[in-house]
C-alpha cells in the first residue's frame, strides 16, 4: 500500500512542487519517497512519483519506482496470489530479484502483456512508463478500491492518489463543483459516484476495471479489461451454493492474510465481520484481534453480539468508544484530509476506529465491505426478493408472510412497510433519495436530479445489487476506508470484494438468497459451524450510525454562532433552513443527515473555496 502520483505531457514540473507532493503522500508511504523523470521522443515529460508504506518483502530493494526491463511502475495495493503466479512465471524461466507481489505484477505485465491483468487478484492503481516507446498505461483494481484521480489541462495529464497531490503538482487550487455539493445535500452519498464528477471542476477517477493508455505523442485511449456479468445457474442446488460460497470465502480471506506484517480485523456483531474473523481464526489459526466501535445508541448497539463473538472465537479484543469532543475541529481536520465532505457521521466514528488499530501497531485493517451488495443484506433487498419469486406460487406465500413476521416490525424506512411495493410499482425508487424534494427547498437555487441507475441485467433485485456495489454504498464505503485508513498509514483489505468469489455469487439463483425472512442465507449457511450461532440466527441488521446532536452540543450559543456564521455555504443553502433546524429538541434521522451534510458542505467550502 502506497502514494502514487505523476504527470505526462509538455510541463516540466518545478521540484518545489515535487517536494510538496511528497510531503503531501507523506502519510500513505512513511516507509520511502522517490520519483523520476523521463523526456519522451516527442519531447513530452514523463513523471512518476511514490511514497512506500512497505507490507510485503520490507527489504529497500522492493522500492519504487520499480523498474523490470524498459518499464518502470509505481503501485498503490496488493497483488494477493503473487505467490501463486510467481511461481507460474519461473515455470516460464522468468527470475526474481525480490520477494515482492510488486516485482511479480510488473514480470507478469512484461512478459504477458497487459492480459496478465486476467491473471491477477488484488487491489490497485499503478502507472507504468515504458522507456522504449515513451508510452504510459494506468490501471485500476476491478472493483476500485484504491483511487486514481485524472486531471487533464492543456498541457498534459496529472494523476494520484488523492486530489491533494494533483494540486501539489499543478501549484493551484481546483475550481469547486458546486453541483457535486448541491448533490450530497439533497440525495445524499448514495448519489455521489453516480457520475463521474467530484467535488473539483475537472478531476474525475479512472474508472474500476479500466485501463488509461498514452501514447508518445499524448494520445489518450481507455479500455475495461474485466465486466461484471450476472449469469445465474439455474441448477445450482442451495447445498451447491452454500459450498461453492464457503469454498470461495475462505480462498479469499487466505490470500487477504498474507502480509510480513501484522493485521486487524473490524468486528462488528453482525455475520459480515464475523464470517471473515471466524475463518481466519478457526479455519487458518490467525491470531485474530478485533476492533469494535462501542456505540452509546441504543438502536445501533451491538454490544451482546460482539462479546459473544469474543468469546466464542477466543480472540483477542478492544472495544473503541467515540469521542466527541472537540468535534468541530475534528471533523475540519478530516474534510481537510479527505479533500470532500465526509460522507457519512460512520466516517468520523470509523478514523477513530483507525487511530486505535494504528496504537496497537498495526498496519492492515480488514473489513466486511461488500458482503451485503453479494449476498443480499438490506431490507428493500426483501421487497426486490418478494417481487422476482412473485410467480412461484408457494414459495412467495412463504417468503411474504415471514417477511411480515420478522422483518416488517424492524423497518424504519416508511416506504418499505408495504410487502407488495415492487410488484406494484416495479421502478419505484424514492426510498433511495429519501426526502430529496424536502431538502431540495433548503437551497439557495433551483437543483434536483431524479434517481437512475445502470442497467447491468434485467433482475431487479440483481440489478439493484450490482448498482449499489458498483455505483452508490460501496464505492463510498471504499472511498472513506481508503481515506480514514490511509491518515494512519494502514491499509484496508476487502475480502468480499474477490473476483471468485464475486463471479460465483453471480451464478447463485435468486431463489436462494433469502429463506424465512433471513436475508444473506447462503453466507449464513456457509459460515454455520464456523461463525458463532448466535450471530447467524440474529435476525436483527444493525449499522453504524449517530444522530448528529449527540455530537453536536446545538444548545452551546458558541456551536450556534459557529454554524450561522459568515460562509460560504450560505450561498447555496439557506441560513433560515438551518436555524430551524437547530430549535429543535430532535431531528428524524433525515434531518440528522442533512444536518451532517450541510456542516460539511459549510468546512469544505470554507477550507477549499478559491
Amino acid at each position: 500500500m502506497c502514494g502514487i502520483a505523476g504527470y505526462f505531457g509538455t510541463r516540466e514540473l518545478e521540484p518545489n512542487r515535487i517536494e510538496t507532493c511528497l510531503e503531501r503522500m507523506h502519510r500513505r508511504g512513511p516507509d520511502h519517497a522517490a520519483w523520476r523523470c523521463w523526456t519522451t521522443s516527442s519531447g513530452r515529460r514523463a513523471y512518476l512519483l511514490f511514497t512506500r508504506l512497505s507490507i510485503i518483502d520490507l527489504d529497500e530493494r522492493a522500492h519504487q519506482p520499480f523498474r523490470v526491463g524498459f518499464r518502470w511502475m509505481v503501485y498503490n495495493g496488493e497483488l494477493y496470489n503473487y505467490l501463486e503466479l510467481r511461481e507460474e512465471l519461473k515455470k516460464e524461466g522468468i527470475q526474481f530479484a525480490t520477494e515482492s507481489d510488486t516485482e511479480v505484477l510488473l514480470r507478469a505485465i512484461d512478459y504477458c502483456g497487459w492480459e496478465a491483468l486476467d491473471r491477477c487478484e488484488g487491489m490497485w492503481a499503478f502507472a507504468v512508463y515504458d522507456e522504449q516507446n515513451g508510452s504510459l498505461l494506468l490501471c485500476r483494481d476491478r472493483f476500485g478500491e484504491k483511487p486514481l484521480y485524472l486531471y487533464q489541462d492543456e498541457s498534459g495529464l496529472f494523476f494520484g492518489s488523492e486530489a491533494k497531490f494533483i494540486q501539489a503538482l499543478l501549484g493551484t487550487k481546483l475550481e469547486l463543483n458546486l453541483d457535486q455539493i448541491c448533490r450530497y445535500l439533497v440525495n445524499g452519498y448514495k448519489a455521489l459516484y453516480k457520475k463521474k464528477a467530484t467535488f473539483f471542476k475537472g478531476l474525475s477517477e479512472l474508472s474500476p476495471s479500466t485501463a488509461l493508455h498514452i501514447d508518445a505523442d499524448g494520445t489518450i485511449r481507455q479500455k475495461r479489461y474485466w465486466q461484471p456479468v450476472y449469469r445465474p445457474d439455474g441448477r445450482m442446488s442451495a447445498a451447491e451454493a452454500t459450498a461453492g460460497a464457503r469454498d470461495k470465502l475462505f480462498r479469499a480471506v487466505k490470500l487477504r492474510l498474507r502480509a510480513d506484517v501484522p493485521l486487524a480485523f473490524c468486528l462488528s456483531g453482525g455475520i459480515d465481520s464475523n464470517a471473515l474473523v471466524a475463518t481466519a481464526k478457526k479455519v487458518f489459526g490467525y491470531d485474530v484481534h478485533g476492533f469494535t466501535i462501542l456505540n452509546t445508541d441504543a438502536r445501533y448497539e451491538e454490544k451482546d453480539m460482539v462479546d459473544l463473538a469474543v468469546r466464542e472465537l477466543g480472540i483477542r479484543h478492544t472495544y473503541v468508544p467515540i469521542s466527541t469532543a472537540e468535534f468541530l475541529p475534528k471533523l475540519r481536520t478530516l474534510v481537510r484530509h479527505h479533500d470532500a465532505p465526509v460522507y457519512t457521521i460512520t466516517y468520523f466514528a470509523h478514523w477513530q476506529l483507525m487511530e486505535n488499530v494504528a496504537r496497537h501497531g498495526y498496519h492492515i485493517s480488514i473489513s466486511g465491505t461488500a458482503a451485503d451488495e453479494l449476498f443480499s443484506g438490506y431490507y428493500d433487498h426483501h421487497l426486490a426478493y418478494l417481487y422476482e419469486v412473485r410467480n412461484d406460487t408457494g414459495l412467495c406465500r412463504a417468503a411474504r408472510q415471514a417477511w411480515l413476521e420478522h422483518v416488517k416490525p424492524v423497518v424504519r424506512n416508511p416506504f418499505l412497510g408495504n410487502p407488495d411495493l415492487f410488484v406494484e410499482r416495479p421502478d419505484f425508487r424514492e426510498h433511495i433519495f429519501l426526502n430529496a424534494d424536502e431538502f431540495a427547498e433548503y437551497l439557495t437555487r433551483d437543483w434536483s436530479e431524479p434517481f437512475f441507475e445502470e442497467t447491468f441485467t434485467g433482475s431487479l433485485l440483481r440489478n439493484r445489487m450490482l448498482n449499489e456495489l458498483f455505483h452508490e454504498a460501496v464505492p463510498v464505503i471504499l472511498h472513506e476506508d481508503d481515506l480514514n485508513a490511509m491518515y494512519y498509514s494502514i491499509e484496508n483489505r476487502s475480502p468480499f470484494l474477490d473476483r471468485e468469489l464475486f463471479e460465483f455469487c453471480q451464478s447463485v439463483p435468486t431463489r436462494h438468497l433469502v429463506r424465512e425472512g433471513r436475508a444473506k442465507a447462503v453466507l449464513r449457511d456457509a459460515m454455520r459451524g464456523i461463525a458463532p450461532d448466535g450471530v447467524l440466527d440474529n435476525r436483527r441488521k444493525v449499522g453504524f450510525n449517530a444522530p448528529i446532536l449527540s455530537c453536536l452540543n446545538v444548545r452551546s450559543s458558541d456551536v450556534r454562532e459557529s454554524l450561522l456564521d459568515r460562509s460560504p455555504v450560505f450561498d447555496l443553502v439557506k441560513r433560515e433552513r438551518i436555524e430551524q433546524l437547530l430549535r429543535k429538541e430532535h431531528l428524524p434521522n433525515s434531518e440528522s443527515k442533512f444536518l451532517f451534510y450541510f456542516l460539511n458542505s459549510k468546512i469544505f467550502l470554507e477550507e477549499f473555496a478559491a
